[in-house]
């Protein structure tokens, strides 16, 4: 998995933020107001500030999780263009500690690609061939969200109980929001660390 992020606010997001905030309340101090409106819950202000990020090396599966957060864009690798006949693939942890069942996966995944080959080399589209590629296969895209909903995003993501891929994406993306904006996302993280939460977000799901 590689995760960088490739577009922030150019300007202080926090003076961009607290404007807004400080336009909500007739306030002349955006930062106080910034401040006062993350305290009270009012974090529409943050929707003014958007985040870009290029992800890659992640499965299908982490995709299909990702793209449930809507207020977000994405830009997608297509397996539509994209030969898959080599198709790289993702291994949880969980089957690379099972040698056997470590064997069968490579092997399947070989099965796999060599059914791609051979029918696209019989004249299948790559549209029609793609079909048979599994949710381990990787992919790539990029994403953009504004800070209120990444911040919605790490609350959930972040937590313990989430799938462990989408996990490890999560905490990487929020170390790259702390380092580019550390006034809005130093408090970003699980709804239950530090106990900020007494009900886990994620038993709710």
């Amino acid at each position: 998995m590689h995760v960088e992020m490739i577009s922030w606010p150019w300007m202080d997001e926090e003076a961009l933020c607290g404007t807004a905030a400080a336009m909500c309340t007739g306030s002349r101090e955006p930062g106080r107001s910034l401040e006062r409106a993350m305290e009270s819950g009012h974090e529409s202000v943050l929707e003014h500030a958007v985040y870009t990020y290029k992800v890659e090396g992640v499965s299908r599966a982490l995709l299909a999780q990702m793209t449930r957060h809507r207020l977000a864009s994405f830009s997608v690798k297509s397996q539509r263009y994209i030969d898959m006949g080599d198709m790289p693939v993702v291994v949880p942890g969980s089957i690379q500690d099972n040698p056997d069942l470590m064997d069968e996966y490579c092997d399947l995944m070989e099965d796999i690609k060599g059914f791609y080959r051979r029918a696209v080399e019989a004249g299948i589209p790559k549209e029609d061939a793609r079909y048979v590629t599994p949710q381990a296969a990787q992919t790539g895209f990029v994403v953009t969200m504004n800070a209120r909903e990444l911040r919605h995003f790490f609350r959930l993501r972040c937590c313990e109980r989430a799938q462990w891929e989408i996990r490890e994406l999560a905490w990487e993306m929020l170390r790259l929001a702390r380092a580019a904006s550390p006034a809005l996302f130093e408090d970003a993280g699980p709804g239950c660390e530090g106990c900020r939460e007494e009900r886990c977000p994620k038993k709710e799901e």
